[in-house]
């Protein structure tokens, strides 16, 4: 079966723009920039509520098709960060010096990015997209 989340033709700042909580759609920004820096790739909706970098074919159990190398969505409950964490296989080193942060499904949940180490973050960011863009 397909993945059902595809990339939009959405605008990505607009969407930004709209996020209900001031501290979320700060943090939403800061994130597209760091992502932005690091990738060198041009922010894309996918969905209507998450933004990701790159592009790379995806094989899941029930699912297939592309997702995005990295990404993440400035939700209520947390900023959360795609493509920088594996349940599978060996834990990274950098998560342990990352600052509060929960995981989940391949997933990186931060409540506050201010209470991370931005440097950490950066550095996780840079080691996905590199991993998953070859």
């Amino acid at each position: 079966m397909a993945i059902k989340t595809q990339p939009t033709d959405a605008d990505v700042t607009a969407f930004l723009d709209a996020v209900p909580d001031a501290r979320r759609r700060s943090e939403g920004r800061a994130v597209r920039e760091l992502m932005e820096r690091v990738t060198g790739a041009k922010a894309v909706m996918w969905g209507p509520s998450m933004v990701g970098f790159g592009s790379r074919p995806y094989q899941g159990k029930a699912s297939s098709g592309d997702w995005f190398v990295v990404g993440f969505a400035p939700r209520k409950a947390a900023l959360t960060i795609y493509g920088v964490y594996s349940e599978y296989g060996p834990a990274d080193p950098l998560m342990g010096r990352l600052g509060p942060h929960t995981t989940g499904k391949g997933c990186l949940y931060l409540t506050r990015l201010d209470a991370v180490d931005a440097g950490v973050l950066e550095a996780l960011v840079r080691q996905a997209w590199e991993r998953g863009s070859r």
